[in-house]
């Protein structure tokens, strides 16, 4: 692909991420894209030939942003305590962000596609994040700053806090405090009590 062409076709996913997040999923027509990019039907179908497969495009730029969005706060020689501290603090800040989101979108797209296990990427990036936390809680045991007698289930267990705010944050707006409270409640259960 050229550049010219990976650029258009850069723009057309960045573009539809804000169409989707404003629409939803099941809302958005390739009409939409089309207006949105301002480009011929052609131009779009082109690159992508629906809008299922023009969203899973933008759900795999999202997920390479938000990782090197983290990655690329992480000082050198970061304490897992800070690490995780810092990935809290990013999940606040998206739960708390009035800008519109993809996780209304995301829900109507696997609730609408039947996505075989393998290839359900919500699953995948769930798994991942499990996986990065259990690492970081194990690193923390060994480094003393954590204490935790299940780090897969604790890792899995904050993943499902996050996810359950996710949701509340899209239905019901939830304030500061009670992400600040979510938040301390899963701090609270890694670090020793004195």
């Amino acid at each position: 692909m050229s550049d010219k062409a990976a650029q258009k076709k850069k723009h057309i996913i960045e573009t539809a991420r804000k169409v989707f997040a404003e629409k939803g999923y099941k809302q958005v027509t390739m009409k939409d894209i089309v207006e949105a990019c301002e480009i011929s039907r052609g131009g779009l179908y082109l690159y992508f030939q629906n809008t299922r497969e023009l969203f899973e495009e933008v759900l795999k730029l999202e997920q390479e942003d938000a990782d090197d969005v983290f990655a690329g706060s992480i000082p050198e020689q970061a304490a897992p305590s800070d690490i995780l501290a810092l990935f809290l603090k990013e999940q606040k800040r998206e739960l708390l962000s009035r800008e519109p989101s993809l996780n209304i979108a995301i829900y109507e797209y696997f609730f609408e596609n039947q996505v075989p296990p393998g290839e359900n990427l919500m699953k995948r990036q769930f798994d991942t994040a499990v996986r990065v936390l259990e690492k970081l809680i194990r690193a923390g045991m060994e480094s003393g700053e954590f204490y935790c007698e299940d780090p897969r289930g604790a890792a899995r267990n904050i993943m499902y806090v996050l996810e359950g705010l996710k949701i509340a944050s899209q239905t019901r707006k939830i304030p500061e405090a009670a992400v600040d409270r979510e938040i301390l409640y899963v701090m609270q259960g890694l670090v020793y009590e004195e």
